[in-house]
């Protein structure tokens, strides 16, 4: 199954440099004269042992692992061997990635089975993989997921979906990239459309399904968490465990960042930042920086602190308009402000956003800022202490398109949604999963 589509060069409209790769998916530069090197000859590479070629090979970057795939036929059998897999584990480096997806249309889902009638809807399921070393975009394919789901989450190389549906909610854990599916079981308490957390090592899985109880058919409100939990020491809780929301919560649906053993999500009306303690099974809420002054404020993972994105607009205020960046101390309750964008760069910001708000996904050193209703996105890098305006989705839409209105039938839209995502070719929680969760049934 060939996972990956080829990638699609780019013009830049903006006056911010963006550098351009100079190096290929092995970190060598390029050199047209390589063909005739003595340093590649076949009677030195020829004789590597299978298990030095495997370590390189462990190395490559998914798409040049699914290319490499098409050498021969002992390369195409890496992806189903356990010994390779294994290896691949343990030296494979984490990538700082992110996958997107294209925003669904908001329906009305109080009633069950309320698809759309005419049956014209299209519901191909596709992500779209940002590179964001390389400032490159690769499409997967989501063949085995029914419809009726939405992507939430992701952690661990897998991708969590939920249904849409009113009610006891189900949730499949997906990897794309080899293209497994486990379904969970289904959660005990009906609800709309809840905030979900999830986190997955190498040998534990817990997962937070908060808020939006339907309290009657009409009806939701913030009032409980439930929690999935799993690890290799064989405990296990299945939903077992639940705790209350804290009073008068409004935080934004299906948004949750995971650090350090705590979930955190955005509180409204005032901003504030409600924290879940995964061990202690308890919420607090910790007051946000500036709150009365802020614009689209989102939270983000940024190795491993958590961090405020937001815009800074009061018309008093001594210092310009503004986009900054604050990290939670380790005390849990104070902020320290870390980054501000450069103020020629918020100009050309502000003039493509023009208000309409903006969404923010982190992963490790960087931050992807997406401007709402516009193709227009900024990636900054925490390291290198830099802001680069990124290409668009080439498989998203076109010149014409109208992001308020889908042109893929009546459920999707062209606006991006997205989570930090590395992307590996195995998770070993699947075993564990596996053990436990019953066949996979169909939802349709």
């Amino acid at each position: 199954m060939e996972a990956f589509h080829v990638p699609i060069s780019f013009h830049f409209p903006y006056a911010f440099p963006i550098p351009t790769p100079t190096t290929n998916f092995l970190g060598t530069p390029p050199n047209p004269s390589i063909n005739g090197s003595p340093w590649m000859d076949a009677r030195i590479w020829s004789r590597l042992p299978h298990r030095l070629i495997d370590r390189i090979i462990a190395f490559l970057p998914p798409p040049a692992f699914f290319r490499a795939r098409a050498v021969c036929k002992r390369f195409y059998a890496l992806l189903y061997s356990s010994t390779f897999l294994e290896l691949y584990l343990q030296i494979s480096p984490q990538r700082h990635w992110f996958i997107f997806f294209r925003q669904k249309i908001p329906r009305n889902n109080i009633y069950k089975n309320s698809s759309n009638a005419s049956g014209t809807s299209d519901h191909r399921v596709e992500g779209y993989l940002f590179d964001p070393d390389s400032l490159s975009w690769f499409r997967l394919s989501f063949a085995l997921i029914p419809q009726g789901f939405s992507p939430v989450s992701s952690s661990g190389g897998l991708i969590c979906f939920v249904s849409d549906e009113a009610g006891s909610k189900n949730i499949l854990l997906c990897n794309p990239l080899v293209g497994s599916m486990i379904p969970l079981p289904p959660t005990l308490r009906p609800r709309l459309f809840p905030s979900i957390g999830l986190t997955i090592t190498n040998s534990s899985i817990d997962l937070a399904v908060a808020g939006d109880d339907l309290i009657s058919p009409y009806a939701v409100k913030n009032l409980t968490t439930e929690s999935f939990h799993i690890d290799g020491n064989g405990f296990y809780s299945i939903w077992g465990t639940t705790s209350s929301l804290p009073r008068l919560c409004s935080f934004e649906s299906g948004k949750m960042v995971h650090v350090e053993g705590r979930f955190y999500c955005m509180n409204f009306s005032p901003f504030s930042v409600l924290s879940y303690d995964i061990a202690t099974n308890n919420w607090c809420k910790i007051q946000a920086p500036m709150r009365r002054f802020l614009r689209s404020p989102c939270l983000v993972e940024g190795n491993g602190r958590l961090v405020l994105v937001a815009a800074v607009e009061k018309s008093k205020l001594n210092v310009p308009r503004s986009l900054r960046l604050w990290a939670l101390q380790d005390c849990g309750t104070m902020w320290v402000e870390i980054e501000r964008m450069p103020q020629q760069l918020y100009v050309q910001f502000a003039e493509v956003e023009n208000g309409q708000g903006f969404n923010c996904v982190g992963h490790g050193q960087f931050v992807v800022i997406i401007i709402k209703n516009s193709d227009k996105a900024l990636l900054f890098d925490f390291c290198k202490k830099r802001w680069i305006w990124i290409p668009p989705c080439p498989f998203v839409g076109n010149n014409n398109l109208d992001y308020g209105v889908s042109n893929y039938g009546s459920e999707f839209g062209g606006e991006l949604h997205g989570f930090g995502y590395d992307p590996r070719l195995a998770a070993p929680i699947s075993a564990l999963l596996d053990q436990l969760t019953l066949p996979f049934q169909s939802f349709n």
